[in-house]
C-alpha cells in the first residue's frame, strides 16, 4: 500500500519544544535489542550494561545509539545532566528487562515504560523478543488500552492531519497543510503500521530525538531504523496489546525481580498509586514457594525512588545472612 493511501491517524509531529536537539542529534543507527525468549515461567532478559559518553554526547544520542529512550536513561540515571553529561561519564544502560504481563505474540506496547516488545514467529529457530524504545501520546492525547492488531503497513505515507490538529499548529503560528506528502517534512517517516484502532498508527518519525517521551497525538513513534526493521517483519494481522504497568515481576533463576517505572504524568489510575495492588502480586507471586522471603525493604526503596532498573526482592531463606 505505498503512495497516496488514505491515512488520518491523529498523531503527528509535536515534539518542537525539543527543536534545538537536532542539530545535536547525527549519530548512527541504533543496536537491535533481541532475545532468546526465555521459558513461560521465566520473565527477564537482557542484561545491565555501563558505556563512557564522548565529550559532545547527550544522553539523547547515547539513548538512539543504544536503543534505550531518553526517559529509561534519565530515571536510570538520576544524578547525570541529559544534555551535559560530560567527557567520560559513565553511562549505566538499563538493557535488563522483565517482559510484561501480556501475551507472548505479536507486538505488546507498555506504555509505563515506553516500550515494545515484538514476539515474531518462531519457524525453524529458537523463539525470541525483539524490543524497541517508543514515543507516546502526550497527556491531551493519551494512546489508548487495549488489544487491537495490524491493519495495513503503508510505505511512504501521505499524512493528513485531522482539523484539531491543524488548528493547534495555526494556534502557535506554525499552520499545516491539509496533506503532507512522503519526505523530509512528514511526521510519520517512510513506514507506517495501520492499527485496526481507528486513527493510531505505529509508525517512524522525522524527529528522532523525542524517543522515549510523550510527544505525539497518540500514535506509537520509533526511530526511523527501528520502524524500518519492525516494518519489515511484521505482516498485516499482528496482534497488538498496549498495557501499561508500571511495575512488572518475572523469574530468573529461581529469584523474584521488580522493576518499577514512574507513574505517567498526570496519570492518576497508575497501579502505583496503590501500594496495596503490588503487595498482593508479590504475595501472589510467591505462595508456591515458602522458602522464599519477600525483601520488602527492597521493594519499598524501588517504589520510593523508580529507576526502571530490574532488582530481585525475592530469594530463599538460606540465602539471606
Amino acid at each position: 500500500m505505498a503512495g497516496r493511501a488514505a491515512m488520518t491517524p491523529v498523531c503527528g509531529s509535536s515534539g518542537r519544544w525539543v527543536s534545538t536537539a537536532l542539530a545535536l542529534l547525527l549519530c548512527a543507527g541504533s543496536e537491535a535489542a533481541s532475545y532468546v525468549l526465555p521459558p513461560v515461567d521465566h520473565s527477564v532478559i537482557g542484561s545491565l550494561r555501563r558505556v563512557a559518553v564522548r565529550h559532545e554526547d547527550t544522553l539523547v544520542d547515547v539513548g538512539r545509539r543504544f536503543g534505550v529512550g531518553y526517559r529509561e536513561l534519565r530515571i536510570a540515571n538520576p544524578r547525570l545532566d541529559p544534555w551535559l553529561p560530560g567527557e567520560g561519564a559513565e553511562v549505566l544502560l538499563p538493557t535488563r528487562y522483565v517482559l510484561p504481563n501480556a501475551p507472548r505474540a505479536g507486538l505488546v506496547l507498555n506504555l509505563a515504560e515506553m516500550r515494545i516488545y515484538h514476539y515474531p514467529p518462531a519457524g525453524s529457530e529458537a523463539a525470541r523478543v525483539v524490543t524497541y524504545p517508543v514515543s507516546i501520546g502526550r497527556q491531551d492525547w493519551s494512546t489508548p488500552l487495549g488489544k487491537t492488531q495490524v491493519q495495513a503497513k503503508v510505505r511512504d505515507p501521505h499524512w493528513y492531519p485531522p482539523a484539531s490538529i491543524r488548528a493547534e499548529h495555526a494556534a502557535d503560528g506554525e499552520p499545516l497543510p491539509a496533506v503532507v506528502p512522503p519526505g523530509p517534512d512528514n511526521p510519520l517517516g517512510r513506514h507506517a503500521l495501520r492499527l485496526a484502532l481507528p486513527g493510531y498508527l505505529i509508525h517512524g518519525t522525522n524527529k528522532p530525538y523525542g524517543i522515549g517521551m510523550r510527544v505525539t497525538h497518540g500514535c506509537i513513534r520509533l526511530t526511523p531504523e527501528d520502524m524500518e526493521a519492525l516494518f519489515a517483519s511484521v505482516p498485516v494481522g499482528t496482534p497488538v496489546y498496549v498495557v501499561h504497568q508500571p511495575f512488572k515481576l518475572g523469574w530468573h533463576a529461581g529469584m523474584l525481580y521488580l522493576e518499577v517505572h514512574p507513574p505517567l504524568e498526570a496519570d492518576p489510575t497508575s497501579p502505583l498509586e496503590d501500594p496495596g495492588q503490588l503487595v498482593d502480586t508479590l504475595v501472589w507471586a510467591t505462595r508456591l514457594q515458602p522458602e522464599l522471603r519477600i525483601d520488602w525493604e527492597q521493594v519499598e526503596s524501588m517504589v520510593a525512588k523508580p529507576t526502571g532498573v530490574p532488582a530481585v526482592v525475592a530469594t530463599a531463606e538460606s540465602e539471606h545472612p
